[in-house]
């Protein structure tokens, strides 16, 4: 199962997303792969991975053409790491226009033999260019973190628009759901937000809400995930919720199909 947590919007919590989803299906005992394609490295950091090589990163895969696996770094809470490097800027002005470029990571994955019973979480960067595409063309689903404001949501809509043509150009679907993200009930603001998206997306709107929590920021400044440093938090009850949800929408069954 691979899951590109992607958004063209930066600031909806999509980095937020994909380390506290690893860790929390980590603490369900499965031990994912976490691929940082975002050239700011805040993945990669927020594990506590920093002044990595270039040649130890995944810019390395596609500046040089290494393979995946001996990339890996394996962290002490069972979450797997291929880091991101800033060098990963240099992707789209070398390879933009070569042929066949955004198949390059799946066919990478499928070489070294990493799609199997565990998760694999692209967290991808916010833009719509060589990388997120080789993220989209390797992924079964998307992941859409939607901030609770008017921009984002109209980068959503943006997003669902990019898609139809990804999937027109792979000749299937990709099962797309959406996250409703730094939620505050207080501000009406959220609210309508929320139902904007409830009437856009219907069922593939998570019941999951993430709210806006101060811990959620300050837990990388720790290279920590929301679970170790504030597990009463409700960060922490609201990841936990959204690693329920999306195992019982699937990730489960296919895993275990897929071993």
């Amino acid at each position: 199962m691979i899951i590109a947590v992607f958004n063209q919007k930066g600031g909806v919590g999509k980095t937020t997303t994909c380390l506290n989803l690893a860790a929390g299906l980590a603490r369900k005992g499965f031990n994912p792969l976490v691929l940082d394609l975002d050239p700011q490295a805040n993945l990669t950091i927020s594990l506590g991975c920093t002044n990595l090589p270039v040649e130890k990163t995944i810019a390395s895969f596609f500046l040089d053409k290494k393979p995946l696996d001996p990339l890996i770094l394996k962290l002490d809470d069972g979450i797997r790491l291929i880091p991101a490097h800033f060098e990963l800027s240099k992707v789209d002005t070398l390879y933009g226009k070569t042929p066949h470029i955004a198949k390059r990571l799946k066919e990478g994955l499928l070489e070294d033999a990493l799609i199997g019973p565990d998760p694999v979480l692209i967290d991808c960067c916010p833009m719509l260019g060589v990388l997120s595409l080789n993220a989209l063309f390797a992924s079964k689903w998307l992941l859409l973190p939607v901030s609770a404001d008017y921009l984002s949501f109209m980068g959503a809509n943006r997003l669902d628009r990019a898609v139809a043509v990804i999937e027109n150009a792979l000749g299937r679907s990709i099962r797309k759901h959406v996250l409703l993200t730094r939620y505050d009930a207080r501000r009406r603001f959220s609210q309508q937000i929320g139902q904007q998206l409830q009437e856009r997306y219907g069922d593939r709107l998570c019941k999951t809400i993430i709210r806006e929590n101060v811990s959620l920021a300050e837990a990388p400044l720790y290279a920590k995930d929301i679970f170790s440093y504030a597990p009463h938090s409700s960060g922490a009850k609201d990841y936990g919720d959204l690693t329920e949800e999306l195992l019982q929408r699937g990730i489960i069954e296919e895993a275990l199909q897929a071993s």
